[in-house]
């Protein structure tokens, strides 16, 4: 009898050891475009500096949403609302729990180097040949993309081609561009850090194609409040301002830093702020 009852025991330990483990368990999904790298990083390593196996998932913006909103992933911090992700948002909102903006002041639209000669959208049906009649655009799923057949349709564009890519090859476009001295028309949004490196300028957008000023949120999976309280709370006092993410953007692109490192040396020198989303 004893011999059973310590083995009944040791499996209950074992069990509850093993259920304490997967409770620890955090999967992050985010969309790899730069601000959604940094803002994930930097909660993945908070997350693990209170004891948590965080894995980072990335994705297409359209399964990012999809991922949360059935479990798979516990949450993400790059949903950009009232505009740029409502129709995710519009087809999953009682599947998911919206936590809260995690950056203010946030924007999409499209964007020229400043010695380029158009200054609104709507320029480009007089102008679009000097660009070559293209955008050069990021991933197709993006609500950005979205926005931007929009815009298309509202100023008539019917010359311009949207070029689908991502937004490494948006960039990277663009930094071609700047050192021929070229002009060219890319979609862009803020915070970014296109706009720390390099002289550039939204075009104005009268009709309101690209929506006003927006918000990045937080995301969580339905029951993670009543799962992962302490996840939860970390979650919903997670903030950056528009300045701390786009200086580790910068960082990031231009020393080639690992994101995770760069997060890691970001939270040691900030220990105030980081305090703030684990109290």
């Amino acid at each position: 009898m004893l011999k059973i009852l310590t083995a009944a025991a040791l499996a209950s330990t074992l069990m509850t050891g093993l259920a304490s483990a997967a409770e620890k368990k955090v999967n992050l999904a985010y969309v790899e475009w730069s601000d959604a790298v940094v803002a994930t990083n930097l909660l993945a390593e908070t997350l693990k500096g209170k004891g948590y196996d965080v894995t980072l998932t990335p994705l297409p913006a359209a399964a990012m949403w999809q991922a949360v909103a059935t479990g798979e992933a516990d949450a993400m911090v790059a949903a950009w609302l009232p505009a740029t992700h409502a129709a995710y948002y519009a087809k999953l909102k009682n599947q998911i729990d919206l936590v809260g903006p995690n950056v203010q002041g946030a924007k999409i639209g499209w964007a020229v180097p400043a010695y380029v000669d158009i200054s609104s959208v709507e320029d480009l049906k007089t102008k679009g040949g000097e660009v070559g009649n293209k955008v050069i655009g990021i991933d197709p799923g993006a609500g950005l993309m979205q926005a931007s057949e929009k815009a298309i349709k509202d100023y008539d564009l019917s010359s311009v081609n949207l070029v689908d890519g991502s937004d490494a090859t948006m960039t990277a476009a663009l930094k071609d561009a700047i050192d021929r001295k070229e002009p060219i028309v890319v979609t862009t949004w803020t915070p970014h850090w296109m706009f720390g490196r390099w002289d550039l300028k939204y075009l104005a957008d009268p009709k309101g194609s690209f929506g006003g000023e927006e918000t990045v949120n937080t995301v969580a999976r339905k029951g993670l409040a009543t799962d992962m309280p302490e996840v939860h709370k970390i979650l919903t006092n997670f903030k950056l301002s528009l300045d701390d993410e786009q200086k580790l953007m910068l960082q990031n692109e231009q020393k080639g830093t690992d994101p995770a490192a760069t997060a890691k040396a970001w939270i040691a020198a900030n220990p105030d702020k980081v305090a703030a989303w684990t109290k």
